[in-house]
């Protein structure tokens, strides 16, 4: 199995495509044999207070990233770096970059407050992507004959549904339903995919906790028999999406994709709640009968 990649990464360059999203350009040696597919998960490791660059675990040659996790998590509290997940939105082989967007939101937390003073020639870790958790084939290849994408998700999910949107082959139908505050924060997709984008402003509603999302979803004309769903947001907000289309519209559990990027009032750095193991299971199953 192929070694679990543990890199150092640094920023060539930012821009704001959106007031409230950053985007940071990473660029360095490591990323030399990066290999992009849509939706693709790493983890940034943000050094601590007072270090330039963060100290990391080696990596693990068999590509489990328990060992890997164990280690880091071993590691002194002042010298551990801040951990977070997030999608890489774009890859530049001819350049050797890729690029990362941060929802800047109110409530900063490590790698907010991070992004908003990122500098060039700043240093971060990337663990992954894993190939243990790396999807045997395309979404797309799994929507049946004149059947459907829906993607669905607020702004923490843009990056994944944007390289999603941006890789569908020809004809291939796709429905997105994107919750964002107002019509700033809407973002253009290249596509040869057949699109609709439904955007939902929630104006001053807090992030996570208007229905918005929901009461779109159930109000999508689409056929259940025949769609595949991906679905990202708050969690509380994405359970509730995946139990509509799974309880309400029939949907199997293996044709439905669902997280929670966040989760209201609490970071990543808190324990799992008894929903968040839950959801956990409920992906173990669905992955399993895919």
């Amino acid at each position: 199995m192929t070694a679990l990649p543990v890199r150092l990464i640094e920023v060539v360059g930012r821009r704001r495509p959106t007031p409230m999203t950053c985007r940071i350009t990473f660029g360095g040696p490591d990323l030399a044999d990066f290999a992009f597919i849509p939706d693709q998960q790493v983890k940034l490791c943000f050094p601590p207070t007072g270090a330039a660059v963060p100290r990391l675990p080696a990596p693990t040659p068999d590509g489990d990233p328990l060992p890997w996790y164990r280690e880091y998590l071993a590691m002194p509290e002042h010298e551990r770096p801040r951990m977070r997940g997030y999608t890489v939105r774009a890859h530049r082989a001819d350049e050797g970059v890729i690029d990362v967007d941060f929802a800047l939101r109110s409530d900063a937390g490590p790698a907010t407050r991070w992004a908003r003073d990122a500098r060039v020639g700043d240093v971060v870790g990337m663990v992954g992507p894993s190939p243990i958790f790396a999807r045997s084939r395309p979404l797309s290849a799994s929507i049946a004959a004149g059947g459907l994408l829906l993607l669905a998700g607020d702004e923490s999910a843009l990056p994944g549904i944007g390289t999603l949107i941006e890789t569908l082959p020809a004809r291939t139908r796709a429905l997105a339903l994107i919750e964002v505050a107002d019509r700033a924060e809407e973002q253009r997709f290249e596509t040869h995919g057949e699109v609709t984008v439904r955007w939902l402003h929630r104006g001053e509603t807090p992030p996570g906790t208007g229905g918005s999302l929901l009461d779109a979803l159930r109000a999508a004309e689409f056929p259940p028999e025949r769609t595949v769903a991906w679905l990202a947001a708050e969690a509380a907000v994405a359970r509730g999406m995946r139990g509509h289309l799974v309880a309400e519209r029939g949907m199997a559990g293996s044709a439905v994709e669902f997280a929670g990027y966040w989760r209201a009032g609490r970071t990543q750095d808190d324990a799992p709640t008894a929903a968040d193991l839950a959801d956990a299971r409920a992906r173990a199953a669905d992955a399993r009968t895919r």
